[in-house]
């Protein structure tokens, strides 16, 4: 069996993330000054673009995304356990993916 492409795996990860309820109670809240449903959408639409341009994004979508990633590292490590971190893991996961390829 073969090894899983970069875009086999984002768009596997990026269908199982969907499935994901946003995490509970965090609607509106700021982490490390950034708001977290925007980073989110954000974030999950750089991705998805990628995906529907069959692994390809633009400059302004690679600027979008690595912006997003910058988010992330200063977000994930002032996440408390109630901020469900492993979400947030799996969204920068997917970013860094997308961005690497």
């Amino acid at each position: 069996m073969s090894e899983e492409t970069a875009f086999e795996a984002v768009s596997r990860l990026y269908q199982e993330f969907m499935e994901l309820p946003f995490p509970p109670g965090l609607a509106g809240a700021d982490r490390a000054g950034f708001d977290l449903v925007m980073l989110d959408s954000d974030t999950a639409a750089w991705i998805f673009i990628w995906i529907k341009n069959g692994g390809e994004l633009e400059t302004q979508g690679r600027g979008g995304l690595l912006r997003c990633i910058a988010r992330l590292d200063r977000v994930i490590p002032v996440l408390s356990e109630a901020d469900d971190p492993e979400y947030w893991h799996r969204l920068h996961e997917m970013a860094r993916l997308v961005a690497a390829s």
